[in-house]
């Protein structure tokens, strides 16, 4: 009986630390409204005519800054997993974070989509929707750059100007959505130069594990890549989450990319990254701001 109560004991002090290890992000002041910041806008639609994903429903929200003209090309990035990322009381506030850095001259204007991932409507009623999440996310191939390029984006580009240029172009997820954001840059880079995957799963869900090796044996892409993640992220079957990522710094490293791997202490959640998010755009278009 003691050494149950010990080894439950241990159990709680363990969990009750990466809790309190996790609970240290906070979103900051750059993701709170301030007076006098332009506000951008915020649509939402639904893309239920797929060819690519045929069958699939999702929701999308695109945001536009007020700072944005008709005719003036504006920088562009994309968000898997979208409803977590356009929430203005959510873990990451991207709405909000682009207005006051946008006002503040420290990222260009961008107009940015968020993405839900896809689902098949159930045969009949009473059945649960089929999630398509892991097939689009976490499989290596174009399949779901060409869904964006070919279907998203194409129908965003008829109503915005957005910049073809690669440097003006950037990705982000969190967890399978981190690795399908370095996949679409990886397999298109001439469209994607930019990528942000916070705590992502490059572990073998369906192959991820590989990157590590392939990245060190390809000749460098133009592309830019920011990494997050923390000690207490998982560790299962598929693989453990803390040294996958590290092992991708390590490869980014060793090949010359230009990257910043930010390693902290937090679980397989949105906390730290949302909180880093702010400093994380002024990184990611430190190169185009410069240039403007």
């Amino acid at each position: 009986m003691r050494l149950l109560f010990a080894l439950s004991m241990s159990f709680c002090v363990l969990f009750s630390t990466a809790s309190a290890q996790d609970e240290q992000y906070t979103t900051g002041p750059d993701a709170e409204r301030k007076e006098g910041v332009p506000q951008g806008t915020v649509t939402q639609h639904v893309w239920d005519q797929s060819e690519i994903y045929p069958g699939t429903v999702r929701d999308y929200w695109v945001y536009v800054p007020k700072q944005y003209e008709k005719g003036k090309p504006a920088c562009l990035m994309v968000f898997q997993d979208g409803a977590g990322f356009v929430s203005e009381k959510g873990h990451t506030r991207v709405p909000v974070v682009f207005d006051n850095l946008i006002h503040a001259g420290e990222m260009p204007v961008t107009i940015a989509v968020f993405i839900q991932p896809g689902v098949v409507p159930p045969a009949k009623k009473g059945q649960s929707p089929r999630k398509n999440r892991s097939f689009e996310y976490d499989t290596l191939s174009d399949q779901y750059v060409r869904f964006l390029l070919e279907e998203i984006l194409a129908d965003v580009g008829k109503q915005y100007d957005i910049s073809a240029d690669p440097k003006h172009r950037a990705i982000c997820g969190n967890s399978s959505g981190g690795i399908c954001a370095f996949t679409a840059a990886w397999e298109r880079p001439d469209s994607f130069g930019k990528v942000v995957s916070h705590i992502g799963s490059f572990t073998n869900i369906r192959g991820g594990h590989v990157y590590p090796a392939v990245i060190r044996k390809t000749e460098m892409k133009p592309i830019k890549v920011f990494l997050q993640d923390g000690s207490n992220d998982l560790d299962n079957l598929h693989g453990n989450w803390p040294l996958s990522n590290q092992q991708m710094a390590a490869a980014l490293k060793f090949v010359g990319y230009e990257y910043k791997f930010v390693y902290g202490e937090g679980k397989h959640s949105a906390r730290h990254g949302g909180a880093i998010f702010p400093d994380t755009m002024r990184w990611l278009w430190s190169d185009v701001v410069s240039q403007n």
